[in-house]
């Protein structure tokens, strides 16, 4: 089974409803603080789209001074301007999105918001199975999760300020910004323009999903109009940064490192995709984007659980490293794609018998021979 094929990313988008259905279940997203931080981020969208726009009523002004002194009726260009730079700053650059993303630089707000969405899935999770036998449950995340350290990152941001988390983001977007401009102005180029944007879309998506899904965008974008495929390309790539961005506070206390980090994010390349698609698409609307945000961290906590094991506790470095390698690839791939929507649930049953932590130990056992290579 690839693992980006048209029904890992259905059954992505399928748990990006049930989590955000689940997440807007939970009381505590409510809380004063979470409504103070969403305060905060509906202003910030207004500051964010008229930033955008701010370029954009320029040269509507300046068309319209100059239709005073010019017959601009029977042009086109005007028009053909204006919409270049919307379609620039929205497809191109992707302002709205990586505006978004600075809200989770400069504060944890959205690490705690993760954490309190996974104690409530947990808890749901035993409410709807509380008549079943407790040995066929599976384990909890949050309980030896929220006991994992984050290694300062939370700490850093509570101790950053504005002005510090606006400069890290402005680095790190501006890096992204000018790779799309430039990839975007060579499309322009005589004879070998046309081959730009296919060119890269099949080196990127090679290298995350394999040669076959990368063989077939490079193919379309031989036959599709520019503007087409820009669009898709930078909805696939916000779509693939946002997911990163979500998945921040579980990795900042489950440490892979950079190629376990590679082969997990490739292994579940289809359902990440498919999850992380329609909130990246909610994003650009204005106002509710920022709030949306919130909404896809939480959601981003159940679709953990169904994507890894239940971590064991910190304590012990061998079970930890044991676990840490048998989360590498993902071992339930095909019972989560071919389950039935309404038995989830039953993913990741642990072992009966015994305690909780000796299960996991058991079930690492099983696992642990395999290494990661």
């Amino acid at each position: 089974m690839s693992n980006f094929d048209l029904n890992a990313i259905f059954r992505g988008a399928q748990l990006t409803i049930v989590g955000a259905h689940r997440a807007l279940q939970n009381p505590d997203v409510f809380t004063s603080t979470h409504y103070r931080q969403a305060a905060i981020a509906v202003c910030a969208g207004l500051a964010i789209r008229l930033l955008i726009n701010i370029p954009i009523y320029a040269v509507k002004l300046s068309i319209t001074i100059l239709s005073i002194f010019v017959n601009l009726d029977h042009e086109t260009w005007d028009e053909t301007l204006v919409s270049g730079l919307d379609f620039i700053a929205n497809s191109v650059l992707q302002i709205p999105f990586f505006m978004m993303t600075l809200l989770s630089t400069i504060t944890p707000t959205l690490d705690h918001l993760f954490m309190d969405s996974l104690r409530w899935v947990d808890s749901t999770y035993m409410q709807k199975h509380q008549s079943d036998d407790p040995g066929q449950l599976r384990a909890m995340y949050y309980p030896n999760l929220v006991m994992y350290s984050t290694h300062g990152e939370v700490e850093k941001k509570k101790q950053r300020s504005f002005k510090d988390g606006i400069v890290i983001f402005a680095v790190r977007y501006s890096k992204r910004a000018a790779i799309s401009l430039g990839i975007y102005a060579a499309s322009f180029l005589p004879v070998i323009g046309r081959f730009v944007l296919p060119a890269a879309s099949f080196y990127t998506f090679n290298k995350a999903v394999g040669p076959v899904p990368a063989a077939v965008v490079f193919g379309s974008g031989l036959v599709l109009p520019k503007r087409y495929l820009v669009s898709f390309l930078q909805t696939y790539f916000s779509s693939r940064s946002l997911m990163r961005e979500l998945l921040k506070p579980y990795f900042q206390r489950v440490r892979l490192d950079s190629k376990q980090k590679k082969v997990w994010f490739i292994d579940r390349s289809g359902v990440l995709f498919g999850f992380s698609f329609a909130f990246a698409y909610l994003l650009k609307i204005p106002l509710l984007g920022v709030l949306i945000y919130g909404i896809a961290e939480a959601s981003t906590a159940y679709l953990i659980t169904k994507i890894t094991d239940p971590p064991p506790p910190p304590g012990n470095r061998q079970d930890v490293e044991q676990y840490l390698e048998t989360q590498v690839r993902w071992r339930n791939k095909h019972q989560l794609i071919n389950i039935p929507l309404g038995r989830l649930d039953e993913l990741n049953a642990r072992i009966t018998g015994g305690s909780e932590e000796d299960a996991i130990k058991r079930r690492l056992n099983d696992r642990g021979g395999r290494k990661f290579a």
